[in-house]
């Protein structure tokens, strides 16, 4: 474990000198932050101007006045049209697929009948993907037919790629954003690790169209996603409290979006998000199209369904009810708590075994996140730790350096629990 303990030495230290140098000590910043956490007083040399805020109420929509926009870019591929009933119940009951509604579309099977535009299309076969997933298969033909709809399917399974080529194709047939236009599709998300990673999804599928977006998260400085809202994106991703701060000091307006998506809903309930996301869609025209994805169905979910969905469409994949993944080995140790860290260490002795193995360690809170990455380091195991306690640019850099096997070992609370995107995780 030597060369582990070494090498994380160095990163620590790099990362250190990089908030300790350039990054907390910016000269432009009037001698900086006072070591970031030391205090602002001095930032700017002078006192800040307080930016007057104005308390979000909901708007009184007249539909009527309100420009008209399409939503429905659904065609159905022939190869489609010409399956029959039995064949589609086949196909869904061999996916352990479940519709609610009426006139959903049949599933495609293939990217090619899926219906998207050439310049999307290219962008998919691109990354190589052998063939749709069966979220991807139900819910491409229901986001592109307008409809409102409800995606549940377990985390991992491609529901970002459900919502964002269809989002991209909407986003096109709208007119072009003038000045002080807001964005045209707005992606709530429960967290910033998710909101970054939906972020690189969007960009990497819409730069064909030249299609801007930002992300719009806490724990970061707000010039840069000021400046990207003030310049004009068609997509913003946003966490709710930091969107709320850009709506109430007038920095953006949701007066143009037509595409609404709430991911990983059930979670952004859990964090006690409801009151925000009530508040952010009660200022979104009622006639848009609304895209609710989530892992689990709730009650809380369903009765944020109720409120906010007109008539929706449900495609379901696998069961509703909470259960282990198949696709994981699970075994479960009964200890005592004297017994687990040496239990733990055992654990990571096997599977560290393979070079190329990342471990996930969850913690239940930020202390005890701490308080087992110092000890496994002390003991020699290259570990970082994330939480939401850690500054923005700590947490991209774990996230880094854990993705890049660098540092093979992560203690996270939960905020790790969704959309980090790691699909070589052993332990």
């Amino acid at each position: 474990m030597s060369d582990y303990n070494g090498g994380y030495s160095n990163y620590n230290s790099g990362y250190n000198n990089y908030n300790g140098g350039g990054f907390r000590n910016n000269d432009r910043n009037g001698g900086g932050n006072g070591g970031f956490r030391g205090g602002r007083g001095g930032r700017f040399g002078g006192q800040r101007r307080e930016v007057e805020r104005v308390e979000l109420t909901t708007p009184e929509w007249d539909l009527d006045s309100l420009p008209k926009f399409e939503k429905n870019f659904y065609t159905e591929h022939p190869d489609v049209a010409a399956r029959s009933e039995d064949d589609v119940r086949q196909f869904r009951k061999e996916n352990d697929m479940t519709i609610e509604g009426h006139d959903i579309p049949k599933p495609i099977t293939s990217f090619d009948e899926a219906g998207f535009p050439d310049y999307v299309l290219s962008e998919v076969k691109q990354q190589g993907f052998p063939k749709p997933t069966a979220i991807q298969c139900q819910g491409w033909p229901m986001a592109l037919s307008g409809r409102d709809m409800v995606g549940i399917a377990a985390t991992g399974s491609g529901k970002t790629l459900s919502y964002c080529l269809p989002l991209i194709v909407h986003i096109n047939a709208q007119p072009l954003l003038k000045h002080g236009d807001g964005p045209i599709v707005l992606i709530l998300a429960p967290t910033r690790e998710l909101a970054v990673q939906i972020q690189t999804e969007c960009s990497k599928f819409g730069s064909s169209s030249r299609i801007r977006n930002t992300c719009i998260y806490g724990g970061a400085p707000k010039g840069q996603q000021i400046r990207d809202l003030a310049r004009g994106v068609e997509i913003c991703i946003a966490t709710p409290g930091r969107l709320i701060d850009m709506l109430e000091t007038g920095k953006t307006n949701l007066k143009r979006v037509t595409y609404l998506v709430l991911d990983e809903a059930d979670r952004m309930l859990d964090m006690g998000f409801e009151p925000q996301i009530r508040k952010i869609v009660d200022q979104i025209r009622p006639d848009r199209q609304t895209l609710m994805w989530s892992a689990t169905w709730p009650k809380e979910v369903k009765n944020l369904t109720r409120d906010y969905l007109v008539d929706p469409i449900q495609v379901t994949i696998g069961s509703l009810e909470l259960s282990a993944s198949h696709t994981i080995t699970q075994l479960v140790e009964v200890v005592t708590e004297f017994e687990k860290r040496d239990r733990l260490v055992k654990h990571l002795e096997i599977a560290t075994t393979d070079k190329e193995a990342k471990c996930l360690v969850f913690a239940s809170t930020k202390r005890a996140c701490d308080e087992i990455t110092s000890y496994l380091r002390e003991d020699g195991w290259p570990a970082l730790a994330i939480h939401g306690d850690k500054d923005q640019h700590e947490r991209d850099w774990v996230l880094r350096e854990f993705r890049s096997g660098k540092a093979p070992i992560m203690v996270a609370t939960d905020v790790a629990a969704r959309g980090i995107g790691m699909y070589t995780l052993a332990f």
